[in-house]
């Protein structure tokens, strides 16, 4: 992702990913029910405690027995069998079963120590599981030894690897878990982010406008990313273009593990975060040799938590946070390495467009799935500008361009990433 060397005084996508990514450490995890525990990151490798099945039980609903018992049963040799003991699923009786001897047994339940096989009820005389339990049955077919068994452990044994660190506990995960013998599980917590939008301009949705003003889309954009991306929004804040009216709502952020600003870090003569972090050594500024997204702010404020200053511009914060922020938050949960740099795609390019000279693109795109192969056609019919936030809400990916593209062209084969599921791909 970006170039290998800075160009023009600017730092590359990478190095600043790495800057940020070496100042995360993953929040302190906490035991917590598996019920407490959807959707955070396992803080260790969970193994079984229990072997998954727990008991040999029936596959079948129908009748355990002996197999050397109904080993010839067939429609010309029937062999009937006396019915000792009933077992439904949970039952803990284990009855014995001499010679001639059956037990009618439910899906589920645990087969009884002298059975070796199941007998399913549609190849016996008593086919209906809703009638009471005979005194004989008799068998019509035979069965192999050991059919319609599970075996104890036979998915998993005792002490095997069920799910490993960084691991998200899904419900398919939790239910493994469960399974495995676990009632709870150690979790990293939910990162807590304030989302700050900054601009006199911003007035909020549905508010009238009046000349100059416009609605502040960043803080939904900003809160939406971050609870999809596994974060707790603790506040969502607007400030008007004022050093103090940011300080103080940075200093009501105190209890975050990250604040996230939008706006007020470029150069203009107005932007906030500037002169509140001017000559600052706990927050950094960037040019990042990206479009759109260049200018960039992190660092870590003295009361803890981390902070990003990402670009006003709506489809620069976009992208900004799925390069940047998105990384960190996933680290802050645990998660492995591996998913902290994006591997990008190959696709189709859908249509043309321009790119910018010097800096790597990130282009919202439109992915779509033709015959099996990957297209990504820009949302914006009007090219790469970061303030068509309008056209941002149909994208569910973007390409990426390297600095030494001068243009691309409909045919062409480029990188791009899929996000999201709002538009899956069709």
């Amino acid at each position: 992702m970006g170039a290998a060397t800075s160009r023009g005084g600017m730092v590359t996508v990478a190095d600043q990913l790495a800057r940020v990514l070496a100042a995360v450490v993953a929040l302190p995890p906490h035991e917590v029910a598996l019920a407490d525990a959807y959707d955070r990151r396992l803080a260790a490798d969970v193994r079984t405690l229990v072997p998954i099945p727990a008991w040999e039980n029936s596959a079948m609903d129908g009748y355990a027995v002996r197999y050397d018992d109904v080993a010839h049963a067939g429609p010309d040799a029937p062999v009937t069998l006396r019915i000792v003991a009933d077992l439904p699923a949970g039952s803990s009786l284990d009855p014995a079963l001499a010679p001639g001897e059956c037990a009618r047994i439910m899906t589920g339940a645990v087969l009884p120590t002298d059975a070796d096989a199941v007998v399913q009820l549609e190849h016996t005389d008593r086919t209906d599981p809703m009638a009471g339990v005979a005194d004989t049955v008799t068998v019509l077919r035979t069965v192999e030894r050991g059919q319609h068994l599970r075996g104890a452990g036979e998915d998993l044994g005792v002490d095997a690897l069920v799910a490993a660190a960084g691991t998200t506990a899904t419900g398919t995960v939790l239910s493994a878990l469960s399974s495995a013998g676990h009632g709870s599980v150690r979790v990293h917590p939910a990162p807590r982010v304030t989302v700050i939008s900054t601009g006199s301009e911003l007035v909020a949705p549905g508010a009238p406008l009046r000349r100059g003003e416009i609605p502040d889309s960043n803080s939904l954009l900003l809160a939406g990313l971050v609870r999809r991306a596994g974060g707790e929004v603790l506040a969502v804040l607007r400030v008007p273009d004022e050093p103090a009216a940011l300080e103080a709502a940075i200093a009501r952020a105190g209890g975050s593990d990250v604040v996230v600003l939008t706006g007020g870090v470029s150069a203009g003569a107005y932007d906030p975060v500037k002169q509140v972090f001017a000559g600052s050594d706990d927050v950094r500024f960037a040019s990042v040799a990206m479009q759109p997204g260049k200018p960039q702010a992190f660092g870590r404020l003295p009361s803890g938590p981390l902070l990003f200053g990402l670009p006003g511009n709506p489809v620069s914060a976009w992208v900004s946070f799925h390069v940047f922020v998105l990384p960190a938050l996933l680290a802050l949960q645990g998660a492995p390495v591996s998913e902290l740099t994006v591997t990008p795609s190959r696709a189709t390019a859908g249509a043309d467009w321009g790119t910018p000279p010097g800096r790597t693109q990130y282009l919202p795109a439109r992915m779509t799935l033709v015959n099996g192969s990957l297209v990504a056609t820009p949302v914006a019919s009007r090219g790469s500008k970061s303030h068509l936030v309008g056209s941002l809400a149909a994208a569910n990916g973007y390409a990426i361009v390297p600095a030494e593209v001068d243009r691309v062209h409909a045919g062409e084969v480029v990188d791009a990433v899929v996000i999201g599921t709002d538009h899956p791909l069709t």
